[in-house]
């Protein structure tokens, strides 16, 4: 006779889980320089009064220090999370890091010495090493975040909404990053530098009408430098670098608000609604871009760009609308399959 031994569920197996790595050690040494950096700048900001294009030397180091700290931040999360091809992801995080501190580094000896970095055709040897080290350490970054975003793309390496916030977020920091090409095809240019030299720039970051394009350069939003009086192709490139930051707070957010909102409780439901943040922002990306290239500046739209903008609000507000209605659906589906099931069992007296 036979004795089948069951199990007590106490005593079965657990379900194995991919364990979550360790944070991408060059990455963070990466993030710590260029938080470094940053306090550095802001100090070279306080006692240096040299100026370029009217602002300090020292700002965009600073910008660069910042921006680069945050992504770099996010991909060290990003690669510690359980996936596959982690080897293959550590060396693309190692290539980024390596070649972040070394463009980053280039842009802080160019403001120390009181000159421009991107596009700068100045043959001294520094300067010639330097556009060198731009030429072959861009694309190095481009193609680090499209290889990394290549092989997470069809991988799960957190719950549904965090996922499709890493996916939609990784697609549009590499089209930020692809569209910062179109900047080398604005035209050359002659301007001075904190000595007051002149210096040829190959092309620039402004779209201007033709009219003055030096003045384009020169007149610039604070904080940022966003030009004022021409199209600015610098804000498509921060718009899409920093999707993924955006995308990962609609999560978090999200998360917090379910607590209290019983329809947002499902993950599928919070997946669908930063679906819709996404390709919102895709768009909102498309119309900075498109407003950069038509020459105008990001605070002086037109009435084409007004209503794209109120068009695109419009849709996601539809967007978001047709997630809730169809949570609330599924709520109500749920409900009444779960009363028909009670009244299956319950015991007929």
């Amino acid at each position: 006779m036979s004795t089948t031994v069951v199990r007590s569920p106490r005593h079965r197996q657990p379900v194995a889980r991919p364990p979550r790595g360790r944070m991408h050690r060059p990455l963070l040494v990466m993030v710590t320089a260029m938080a470094a950096l940053a306090l550095v700048c802001l100090a070279g900001m306080l006692v240096d009064d040299r100026v370029l294009l009217g602002e300090s030397v020292w700002r965009k180091p600073f910008k660069f220090a910042v921006a680069f700290a945050v992504y770099g931040l996010t991909l060290a999360w990003l690669l510690a999370l359980p996936h596959r091809g982690r080897r293959i992801t550590w060396w693309l995080g190692t290539l980024f890091a390596v070649t972040g501190i070394v463009d980053v580094g280039f842009i802080a000896l160019q403001a120390a010495r009181g000159t421009f970095s991107h596009f700068n055709t100045a043959d001294d040897p520094v300067n010639a090493v330097g556009q060198m080290v731009f030429t072959s350490g861009v694309p190095g970054l481009f193609l680090a975040s499209l290889l990394i975003g290549a092989v997470i793309a069809r991988q799960r390496p957190a719950d549904l909404p965090t996922t499709r916030a890493i996916h939609g977020g990784l697609a549009l920091a590499v089209t930020g990053m692809a569209l910062a090409y179109t900047m080398g095809f604005t035209g050359g240019r002659r301007v001075r530098d904190a000595d007051g030299e002149i210096v040829e720039l190959s092309a620039g970051h402004t779209v201007h009408d033709g009219t003055d394009g030096n003045a384009a350069l020169d007149a610039g939003l604070p904080l940022t430098g966003w030009s004022t009086v021409g199209g600015d192709l610098r804000i498509p490139h921060f718009v899409g670098l920093h999707g993924i930051q955006v995308l990962l707070a609609t999560v978090l957010v999200l998360g917090l608000l379910a607590r209290r909102r019983p329809w947002l409780r499902p993950q599928r439901v919070r997946a669908r609604l930063v679906g819709v943040v996404a390709l919102g922002y895709a768009g909102l990306l498309g119309l900075v871009f498109w407003q950069a290239m038509r020459a105008q500046p990001l605070l002086r739209p037109d009435a084409w760009t007004l209503l794209a903008a109120g068009a695109l609000t419009a849709a996601v507000a539809a967007g978001v609308a047709a997630v809730r209605a169809g949570a609330r659906v599924d709520a109500a589906v749920r409900a009444d399959a779960a009363v028909q099931v009670n009244a299956a069992v319950r015991p007929r007296g």
